[in-house]
């Protein structure tokens, strides 16, 4: 199998604590060359750093304020006060990130209880679009029952190197994206499975779904796919080349 990239993981989840070396073998023995690691919050920030320096080269590490704050059993949007504490810290870290992520909108209604929940995602992502631009850096973006509203503010915000991670939006609002030259990634929950958790070896099975959908080779899809990640994420070239 040609290299992956898996441009979209959590590596920083508790899920991973007690075997982080074991996962990042089993994602190079699956054929990973690097995984682009992304923070959800400003606590999160240190942990990611790490990883990139215990791993270097292979966690490649993004920051970022996603749109869902607090704890799983009490989420809440995001507010200008998580950018206030992690804005500092991305602008220091720049120059190591692949891209400012995740951020993006999530409209769900056990987030966004009320329009000012929603304005207020709003203005965190608006803010992070504009770091992203004033730093060079592409943008890995969540969307949750807010596809139009992600893509139109991407859109109206300038944003040219997107990544949509997970879209859940109407195929006629994706192309709005496509037609602006983001890119989508396919998460493994394409496919159902009984396994407790995810991990990056995992896209090896979403390389197999994008293949037999689009009736090509696995290998072709891993080649155009890593090609891509290649072109969105130019900082990667520092570390992979395809022959």
């Amino acid at each position: 199998m040609p290299a992956l990239v898996d441009c979209h993981c959590h590596m920083t989840a508790e899920d991973f604590d007690a075997d982080i070396a074991e996962v990042i073998e089993k994602a190079k023995k699956a054929g990973l060359v690097a995984l682009v690691s992304v923070a959800e919050h400003h606590g999160e920030f240190a942990r990611i750093l790490e990883l990139s320096e215990r791993f270097p080269g292979f966690v490649l590490p993004c920051l970022g304020v996603h749109p869902v704050q607090g704890s799983p059993c009490q989420p809440r949007s995001a507010t200008l006060e998580d950018l206030m504490s992690a804005q500092p810290v991305i602008e220091q870290q720049c120059e190591r990130l692949m891209a400012v992520g995740e951020v993006g909108l999530d409209f769900s209604p056990r987030v966004a209880k009320t329009e000012q929940d929603k304005q207020g995602q709003r203005e965190v992502l608006s803010r992070q679009v504009a770091l992203a631009l004033r730093l060079d850096l592409p943008l890995n973006v969540h969307s949750r029952s807010a596809g139009r509203p992600t893509i139109q503010l991407l859109k109206e915000q300038g944003a040219q190197n997107v990544l949509l991670h997970a879209f859940d939006g109407r195929p006629s609002v994706a192309m709005e994206g496509v037609q602006a030259g983001y890119f989508f990634s396919i998460p493994p929950s394409i496919v159902r499975s009984e396994q407790t958790r995810n991990e990056p070896s995992n896209i090896v099975v979403s390389c197999e779904y994008v293949a037999r959908v689009k009736g090509v080779s696995v290998e072709h899809v891993a080649q155009v796919t890593t090609a891509n990640a290649l072109r969105l994420f130019p900082k990667l070239t520092r570390y992979i080349k395809l022959c």
